[in-house]
């Protein structure tokens, strides 16, 4: 039986001839590119791709030796192509799922940073108007984020006290006309 294209396949048979690879360097510069089309092929990021194939020429390095046929590199390394890719896509992680919406809550955007400081300046100047002891209660309970007993121990005062003081500070922090406009 005579073969229909015998140039091809005399070509193909000296390009993958035992003495065309004498090291693992001299295969991977001479395949490098084919095989890297064969690892595009098996994912959808070009850089998985390279990964991948660098997975696969590492384990072809490790077995170098053991392979007797020289002739067959390309399916070796096509198969360690085939099985890494196989077991990346088995032990891969869902952390996205498919979903109608969004799970994550829409952003507010961010007001101008000047209004943001006049409020903020115009906050502590209503708080410096407290009498001291609300004015510490105030920044203890809501600055500092401390509970009503943790306030009431610093302070050396009932919780009862630090309650009602507190409560007398935000109406009178409610009624200061520089803080009008904000709410």
């Amino acid at each position: 039986m005579v073969s229909v294209c015998t140039s091809a396949s005399k070509a193909a048979t000296r390009t993958t001839s035992p003495s065309a690879y004498p090291s693992f360097a001299s295969y991977v510069r001479a395949r490098q590119l084919v095989l890297l089309r064969t690892a595009r092929s098996l994912t959808a990021n070009p850089s998985d791709a390279e990964d991948l194939l660098q997975t696969a020429l590492t384990k072809t390095y490790v077995a170098w030796d053991r392979i007797e046929d020289h002739r067959a590199l390309d399916g070796y390394v096509r198969r360690a192509l085939l099985n890494t890719r196989t077991s990346q896509w088995r032990k891969r992680k869902v952390d996205e799922f498919a979903c109608d919406e969004l799970p994550e809550p829409e952003t507010v955007p961010a007001g101008d940073p000047a209004e943001q400081q006049a409020l903020h300046d115009a906050m502590w100047r209503a708080i410096m108007k407290l009498p001291a002891r609300q004015r510490a209660m105030v920044v203890l309970r809501y600055y500092e984020d401390l509970s009503e007993a943790q306030t009431a121990e610093v302070l050396g005062v009932s919780i009862g006290t630090v309650k009602s003081a507190v409560s007398r500070a935000l109406g009178k922090l409610r009624e200061d006309p520089e803080l009008t406009p904000v709410r």
